[in-house]
């Protein structure tokens, strides 16, 4: 259960936040939304996949980091073990609310990432004299960032489905202990489609800005290995 607040330099003055990473603070998911700007620094460490919405009326792209729901691979004695962090990760416990005539900033109150003062870990929303202090600032940055993302992620994935280029997928897992599982529920890019379309439809997606995007979703399926490596380690005895 969510408690959002509009943020408050008065209300919330010593709000602090931990940054650290853990289940302990909500990090333990298998995966989190993605906005194209970030396909780029994702694919290095993460699959990129295609998901539908809770509503089912639109698809967003979220980066995995399990192959079993309320799995993260990534989370390692206390961090975060890839270079890149999601923005949908790092903005918590911040989200975006509407104001009467603008974008407001608001704070999850029931965050586990809450804390009433300083603390071990934590980082201070407001300076003492009230200002925003360089977290926040960074916090803003990122729920732009997203919210400006959001809308070119509509364009992509109007644009994929305009060309039937999504296609749902099911992946079959054999880990090294003998047991097994299956991925389901996400979509990918069908790949044989995209290499067959005409120079017409390659040169709009290239002036819409949507084929890198493209180009990094493929070169994420080489993570699917990873994920797998990373969960067979987890079986091995320490």
């Amino acid at each position: 259960m969510t408690q959002p607040a509009q943020l408050d330099n008065v209300v919330h003055a010593g709000l602090h936040v931990h940054t650290g990473h853990g289940a302990r603070f909500g990090d333990a998911v298998q995966s989190a939304l993605l906005v194209p700007e970030e396909f780029r620094s994702a694919q290095a460490h993460y699959p990129i996949v295609f998901q539908k919405s809770a509503d089912g009326t639109q698809f967003n792209a979220v980066a995995l980091f399990g192959l079993e729901p309320g799995q993260n691979l990534f989370l390692s004695d206390g961090h975060w073990d890839a270079h890149y962090l999601p923005m949908a990760v790092e903005r918590q416990p911040f989200l975006i609310g509407m104001g009467e005539q603008a974008l407001m900033i608001q704070v999850d109150l029931a965050s586990p990432r809450i804390a009433a003062g300083p603390a071990a870990g934590t980082q201070a929303v407001f300076l003492p004299h009230g200002g925003s202090s360089d977290f926040l600032d960074r916090i803003n940055a990122l729920l732009l960032a997203l919210h400006h993302g959001m809308q070119q992620m509509r364009e992509l994935t109007a644009a994929l489905l305009s060309l039937n280029l999504l296609e749902a997928f099911v992946l079959d897992i054999e880990l090294e202990d003998g047991s097994e599982g299956r991925l389901s529920g996400y979509y990918t890019l069908h790949e044989e489609r995209l290499a067959a379309l005409p120079g017409e439809a390659l040169e709009r997606l290239s002036r819409a800005g949507h084929l890198v995007p493209i180009h990094m979703v493929l070169a994420s399926m080489s993570r699917w290995r990873d994920l797998i490596d990373r969960r067979n380690r987890l079986m091995q005895p320490a």
